[in-house]
């Protein structure tokens, strides 16, 4: 099917080969794609080029983040596109499934308070380690009505117009911040069964995957320093859940060991329960009892990671300071060393 009223931006730093497949995915739609990059060292702006793309390169001199790029993406459409419907955005470590545009596009065109489609992302190889696994885990949300979406969704240009795009305030927690903004506008999102892309998360190794637990962390502590005002509280309960978990039920283990004879330490035990309540979620989505449990062990040791990051961004956040981008991927801050 061949689609003349979607554009489709691209965003990426340093993503090589996995650019060049992203790329790949999406030739042959009938859509104009436009390939904006942050800063990459490895010619991927050259490699977008050669395969037919339009290319946006941001100014150094501005602080690169992702919302960033898919504002410069999106800007760039419209100036070629005025006319443009709808948007296809996707992260550069992505590739497209086939059918998923078809169906998406098919959804916005039935409803039009619908704002964004998005489906179920995957990833590549959830069998390289534990962390791939529960990130793709991760990607398995309810289908139906939504109340977020990630970095790949086809997204009606007026709707996304209507808010001013993303916020290049956040360094990351661009996209759920984006999805609130739109509901908060009334529009609607949604999460359909057709798989969407595949992914290449990367993470091989324990540091990588803490990393990614407290960018989580300093994305809701962002989100709720924004909009936690609001009627929504957006993100206030969620920090709160993590800092309970992480920090203060850990602190309250460990600092009361000396005057409690260690019997503060039965604190921890709690963490049990979460790990129940967690796994039993995962088994009503429709996870065997070993998958449900792994996938729980992973979210109740990230509460710390997650905490810690909290921390970072209401301490510099709410200070004034600068946001600041955690990078997770092992090849991505090498390139940027």
């Amino acid at each position: 099917m061949s689609f003349r009223d979607l554009g489709i931006v691209v965003i990426a730093r340093d993503e090589g080969e996995r650019l060049v497949r992203c790329l790949e995915s999406v030739h042959g739609q009938g859509a104009l794609v436009v390939y904006a990059d942050s800063g990459s060292r490895d010619g991927s702006p050259e490699r977008a080029r050669a395969m037919g793309c339009e290319v946006v390169e941001l100014d150094p001199v501005r602080p690169m983040n992702a919302a960033r790029g898919r504002n410069a993406g999106f800007a760039r459409l419209l100036e070629l596109r005025p006319d443009l419907e709808y948007a296809l955005f996707l992260d550069g470590d992505c590739r497209l499934v086939p059918g998923f545009l078809e169906a998406a596009h098919a959804a916005l065109e039935r409803e039009s308070r619908l704002a964004a489609v998005c489906g179920r992302r995957r990833e590549l190889h959830p069998e390289a380690s534990p962390y791939n696994r529960v990130v793709d885990l991760e990607w398995n949300t309810p289908v139906g009505e939504s109340t977020t979406c990630g970095g790949d969704v086809l997204v009606r240009a007026r709707a996304l117009a209507e808010i001013g795009g993303y916020d290049e305030r956040m360094n990351q927690g661009e996209d759920p911040e984006m999805a609130y903004r739109l509901r908060r506008r009334g529009w609607r999102l949604l999460r359909i069964a057709n798989d969407m892309t595949l992914h290449d998360v990367a993470l091989l190794r324990f540091s990588a995957w803490w990393r990614r637990h407290r960018r989580g962390g300093l994305a809701y502590a962002h989100g709720a320093l924004l909009h936690g005002h609001e009627p929504e509280r957006y993100q206030v309960k969620t920090c709160a859940s993590i800092l309970g978990w992480g920090l203060v039920l850990p602190a309250l283990a460990l600092l009361g060991a000396p005057f409690t004879a260690g019997a503060s330490l039965a604190l921890l035990g709690a963490h049990g329960l979460l790990w129940w309540r967690v796994r039993a979620w995962r088994r009503r989505l429709g996870d065997d009892a070993r998958t449900a449990g792994l996938y729980a062990a992973f979210i109740a040791l990230g509460k710390t990671a997650e905490a810690l990051g909290v921390v970072q961004g209401l301490v510099s956040l709410r200070g004034g300071g600068p946001a600041r981008t955690v990078e997770y991927k092992d090849y991505q801050r090498r390139s940027a060393a």
